[in-house]
């Protein structure tokens, strides 16, 4: 099996990927039969990204500090427990976000995409879904769309739901929300387009974010699913994305 093994900066990353290289052999991402990513979530991600061109499955090892998104590290029965992997095939959202200077940018999130506030006071943000004019305000210090596969993230830190792999919804989540002080957020369909319009956004500054990429001074943030790019991510048996979104709530 051509396997390409890619590591964070860790040193514990760095060293695994030198042992298991020196163990099955090591081929470049595009050659690859199967891509091996030691770290953690935030490496898992950012491999994921950078070979979402390539249609080559992804299977993660634990070298980082959650690895929610990771297997168990191991430097033994790599090739069988590639071969047995569950596969786990998710689509990222897409982020088309308009700064106060005018400039457009856009970027994909396998995760969540987040609006923050950027200064001492709260944001304030209009919020609509498919066009249609859902809240007139939210006072709070962010909100974020979440996938299922990023339900047990940002999202979760936030009091959002966990969201099964197969569910087809995404999250709709405040972050210390102040007016309506009650609002718990929404589950949307998948193919919703959500948007957001910064009030007051010279007075209350908000950035926006897509899995670790930043724009600040945003005025409007549009967010949608990208069923036109997806990623494969391998688990070992018994532990793939569905078993550990459904452990997640029992925890």
């Amino acid at each position: 099996m051509k396997i390409a093994f890619v590591a964070s900066r860790a040193d514990v990353a760095q060293t695994a990927r030198a042992v298991l290289t020196r163990r099955y052999g090591n081929v470049p991402a595009a050659e690859a039969e199967v891509i091996v990513a030691l770290g953690g979530d935030g490496f898992m991600l950012a491999t994921l990204h950078e070979t979402q061109a390539l249609d080559v499955p992804v299977y993660g090892m634990n070298r980082g500090t959650i690895g929610f998104l990771m297997n168990e590290y191991s430097e033994t029965d790599l090739i069988d427990r590639l071969r047995a992997a569950e596969r786990a095939v998710i689509n990222p959202l897409v982020m088309q976000a308009t700064q106060i200077n005018g400039n457009m940018a856009t970027a994909l999130a396998i995760n969540e995409v987040s609006l923050l506030r950027a200064g001492p006071q709260a944001a304030k943000l209009q919020i609509s879904v498919d066009g249609r004019l859902r809240m007139h305000e939210l006072v709070c210090d962010g909100a974020l769309v979440a996938t299922p596969a990023g339900s047990t993230a940002y999202n979760y830190s936030a009091h959002g739901p966990i969201l099964p792999i197969g569910s087809d919804v995404l999250a709709l989540t405040a972050m210390a929300a102040f007016r309506p002080r009650r609002w718990r957020g929404a589950l949307l369909p998948k193919q919703a387009r959500v948007r957001f319009d910064v009030l007051e956004p010279e007075k209350r500054p908000v950035m926006a974010d897509a899995d670790g990429t930043s724009y600040r001074d945003v005025i409007t943030v549009e967010i949608a699913s990208e069923p036109s790019v997806s990623h494969t991510i391998l688990f070992d048996p018994g532990h793939g994305l569905e078993e550990r979104l459904i452990s997640e709530q029992f925890t």
